[in-house]
């Protein structure tokens, strides 16, 4: 497999400036130009001819068997998300609807809330008065207030056969509530989409993320649009967008996945599934652009600054922070493995697949004590351990 990093010049463009052409002509030319760094299977290329590599250390995991522990009566969709709070409670969000009779008598509620040894707290979620509840329920988050913002993903064309109580709508929504269930706010509205240019709704919103800073919700926009959203995180006012490189988002609106490759050092020039985004303690936002295979980083403006692209198979599926203050490790999903990458430079330096891992799954979440959760509609949830740190040379 083939890794490739980008940086790209510092722009000074105002907050939501699209990057111009010569600025990623210039980026590509850097990339080309720059001197390589081999390690193994990985491939690096630094704008500054300096090699990254040195002894690292790298944090250790291992399977905890014994989460969760789900209580026998309930039975579980295909599973989606998985993120913790600040207090490490963890929220698992699954698609209860994918369940076929007569196991769909016994569903679980959509949100299920576990303390950190695996024990239900609480359980909650659905259609209610108020709000659209997403028929294919994908993101969950909870911010650092306690809030948890839930996103959906449904498109008509892509029912699945036998699922009758999925209704044929489009998850164009996003969802606020408090931790225990109570309906705060919806951004967006089922089948409203206009596209990438529309500020009051989303379309199929994969993730979302919040940084306290300037009071604002991140969103991975999406499986149906090809752009980051930013609003005001208490009323849902619209502040800005950027789709890949800074540039203004475009692209088809298809139901279908369909992967978009040109051949390019860079890759295509707009997001193909938005599919994660994380916003760092110190102002930098990564994108997890997935079918593109590639994580890229921008300030809170949306300025381009970086990528890291694999050249074949499955990469950026989600993304996660180490604990530490620092953030040192952003950790990024994909369907066998979990890629340890230094947050800063955007290299990978290692890989977390201990013995009897399901993988990196659909989407991870990482909790205040360094575990990591993944969740796999295929094979369920795990939580991998976080047993220290080990350094390699």
């Amino acid at each position: 497999m083939l890794y490739r990093k980008l940086i790209a010049p510092f722009t000074k463009a105002k907050r939501g400036t699209s990057i111009c052409a010569e600025h990623l002509l210039q980026a590509a030319l850097m990339g080309l130009a720059a001197v390589a760094a081999v390690q193994g299977d990985w491939f690096t290329t630094d704008a500054a001819g300096q090699s990254s590599a040195q002894a690292q250390s790298l944090p250790v995991f291992e399977v905890d068997h014994t989460w969760p522990k789900l209580p026998p009566q309930w039975k579980l969709g295909e599973v989606s998300h998985i993120n913790a709070d600040s207090q490490g409670n963890v929220y698992l969000l699954h698609r209860p609807r994918t369940l076929k009779d007569p196991d769909f008598a016994h569903a679980a509620p959509p949100v299920l809330v576990f303390d950190p040894d695996g024990n239900v707290l609480r359980a909650w979620g659905g259609d209610g008065a108020g709000y659209e509840w997403p028929q294919r329920e994908h993101g969950i988050y909870i911010d650092p207030k306690g809030y948890v913002w839930i996103s959906g993903n449904s498109c008509p064309s892509r029912l699945v056969p036998g699922l009758p109580r999925v209704k044929p709508v489009t998850d164009d929504q996003l969802l606020k509530f408090t931790s225990d269930g109570r309906f705060v706010m919806q951004i967006g509205h089922s089948n409203q989409s206009k596209g990438n240019a529309d500020t009051e709704n989303l379309h199929r919103p994969s993730d979302a993320h919040y940084y306290a800073p300037t009071n604002e919700i991140f969103i991975s926009d999406g499986y149906g649009n090809h752009r980051v959203v930013v609003l005001d995180a208490d009323n849902g006012a619209f502040k800005r967008m950027w789709g890949a490189f800074g540039n203004r988002p475009q692209g088809d609106d298809n139901c279908d996945i369909v992967a978009k490759d040109d051949g390019s050092f860079l890759g295509p020039a707009q997001f193909n599934i938005v599919h994660s985004v994380r916003v760092s303690n110190d102002g930098m936002v990564y994108v997890g652009d997935r079918e593109n295979r590639r994580v890229q980083s921008f300030t809170v403006g949306g300025a381009f600054v970086k990528q890291l692209r694999q050249s074949g198979g499955p990469f950026a599926a989600s993304l996660a922070f180490s604990p530490d203050a620092e953030q040192t490790f952003l950790y990024v999903g994909n369907s066998n493995t979990i890629a340890v990458v230094n947050r800063r430079s955007l290299e990978i330096i290692g890989t977390v697949k201990p013995p009897g891992s399901i993988g990196g799954g659909h989407m991870i979440g990482a909790d205040p004590k360094g575990n990591i959760y993944v969740a796999s509609p295929a094979r369920g949830v795990q939580k991998l351990a976080f047993k220290g740190m080990t350094t390699l040379h």
